[in-house]
C-alpha cells in the first residue's frame, strides 16, 4: 500500500494524525519544511510514467546531504500549434490557449498538476517550480487565425494553467497573446487568480467595447491564512475582489468563480464570497467542486494532514460522499458538479445566494461577427 493511503486508513482508524504524519514522513515522499518554502504542496512523487520511484530517506549514517530549496526553473517550450481544442459536453468552450505550462501560484488542489508528469516531472513540487514558457503563442496564434477557413469561437485562456502567473510580468506572453486577439476582433475569454490582470485593462477595455472580452477571478476563499497556505504565491482575496472592481470600472465584464469549493472547509464561505464578489462589481457567478483527479488526491490529503489534521477525515468523507465513494469521479456532466445530496446542498445554496445578490441576471455573450481574417506574415498576397 502507498505512504499516503497507509496514512489515509490510520487517520481514519484511530481517529488521529500522528500516525498518519509519521507514516508519510518515513516514506521520504515529504520535502523537509525550509526546501519548500513559499510552495503549495509539501511531496514531490515522481510521475506516474517514470519506470521507476525515488525517495529520499535517512539510512542512519548521517550521509543524507543537504538539498537546496526549490527554485522558479522556466524552459522554454516551442509547440507547433497554439490553440488546444476539445470535445468535452460539460464545458462551455472547444478551444483554449495555455501560454505556459506548469503553474507558480502552487495552488495544492490544482487538477492541471497531473500534465507535469507527461514531461517526465513530478506533479507536486515540480509543477510549481519547474515551468515552460511558449513565447512564440502570438506568432503562432496568429498563423492560426490567419488560416484560410478558420470558423471563430471564444478562446479561453486560464482554463489549464494561470495565464497571469508571476513569471508573466517578465516574459508577456498573455499580453502578446491579446494584442494578436485584438487586432483580429477575436473573441476572448479570461479565468485567473492574480491581480497581474489589470496591467492589461488598456486593451481588454477596448476589446470590451466591442464586446470581446470577459475576466473572471478565481476566488477559493476569504481567509488570508487559508489562502497563504492553499495558494501561496496566488493574489490575496481582498487583491483579487479589488482587481474585480478594477475591470468592472473599466468596463470589462467581470465575474467570480467560486473555485474550487472544499467540503468542510471553504464551503461555508459561498455565501460571503457571492456577496463580496457583487459588491466589488462582478454581475455573473460560477462554481466547481473539488477535483482530485491521479496524482492530485495525494497531494492534497498531504497537505490536509499538515495544515488541517483535525478536519482531514472529515473533508475526504464528504468528498467521497460527492464522488462515488471515491477521491474523484471523472464522468462527465458530474466530475464539475458532483453528486449526491451534499453537492445537490452546494447547488442549491450556490443558485439561491446568486439570485439574492443580483447574480447571473445576464450572461454576457462574445460576439464573433466582427472577426477580420488577414494573411500570416510571409504569406503570398493574392493580385486581385
Amino acid at each position: 500500500m502507498e505512504p499516503i493511503a497507509r496514512a489515509d486508513v490510520a487517520a481514519f482508524r484511530n481517529g488521529g494524525t500522528l500516525l498518519a504524519n509519521a507514516l508519510i514522513e518515513h516514506s521520504g515522499i515529504r520535502v523537509d519544511a525550509e526546501r519548500r518554502r513559499g510552495r503549495g504542496a509539501g511531496v514531490n512523487p515522481s510521475g506516474r510514467f517514470e519506470p521507476v520511484s525515488r525517495h529520499v530517506f535517512d539510512d542512519g549514517w548521517d550521509t543524507l546531504e543537504e538539498l537546496p530549496a526549490f527554485k522558479t526553473e522556466v524552459q522554454v517550450e516551442k509547440p507547433r500549434t497554439i490553440i488546444t481544442r476539445n470535445e468535452s459536453p460539460d464545458i462551455s468552450f472547444d478551444r483554449s490557449i495555455n501560454p505556459y505550462r506548469g503553474c507558480e501560484h502552487g495552488c495544492v488542489y490544482c487538477f492541471a498538476r497531473p500534465t507535469h508528469a507527461y514531461m517526465g516531472l513530478s506533479p507536486g513540487l515540480d509543477f510549481e517550480s519547474k515551468l515552460f514558457a511558449k513565447p512564440d503563442a502570438a506568432k503562432l496564434l496568429e498563423r492560426e487565425l490567419a488560416k484560410e477557413g478558420y470558423q471563430p469561437r471564444i478562446i479561453a485562456i486560464g482554463t489549464n494553467t494561470d495565464p497571469y502567473q508571476p513569471i508573466e510580468k517578465k516574459w508577456r506572453i498573455m499580453r502578446e497573446i491579446l494584442e494578436v486577439l485584438e487586432a483580429y476582433n477575436h473573441p476572448v475569454g479570461i479565468v485567473t487568480k492574480s491581480a497581474l490582470v489589470a496591467r492589461d485593462i488598456d486593451i481588454l477595455s477596448r476589446m470590451a467595447e466591442k464586446g470581446l472580452a470577459k475576466v473572471a477571478l478565481s476566488v477559493t476563499t476569504l481567509d488570508r491564512t487559508l489562502a497563504r497556505t492553499m495558494e501561496p504565491r496566488a493574489a490575496t482575496p481582498p487583491k483579487r475582489l479589488e482587481t474585480i472592481r478594477q475591470l468592472a470600472e473599466a468596463g470589462i465584464p467581470a465575474s467570480v468563480m467560486v473555485a474550487p469549493i472544499i467540503p468542510g472547509l471553504t464551503d461555508q464561505e459561498i455565501e460571503r464570497i457571492l456577496d463580496s464578489a457583487r459588491a466589488a462589481g462582478a454581475r455573473e457567478a460560477g462554481y466547481v467542486i473539488l477535483r482530485l483527479p491521479l496524482e492530485v488526491s495525494p497531494i492534497f490529503k498531504d497537505w490536509l494532514l499538515r495544515h488541517y489534521p483535525d478536519r482531514y477525515r472529515h473533508v475526504l468523507s464528504l468528498v467521497r460522499s460527492m464522488r462515488g465513494g471515491k477521491d474523484y469521479d471523472a464522468e462527465w456532466g458530474k466530475r464539475m458538479k458532483g453528486s449526491g445530496p451534499y453537492a445537490w446542498q452546494i447547488g442549491r445554496r450556490f443558485e439561491l445566494a446568486a439570485r439574492k445578490y443580483g447574480l447571473n441576471l445576464e450572461k454576457t455573450k462574445l460576439r464573433t461577427d466582427l472577426f477580420k481574417a488577414s494573411k500570416a506574415a510571409g504569406e503570398q498576397l493574392t493580385l486581385l
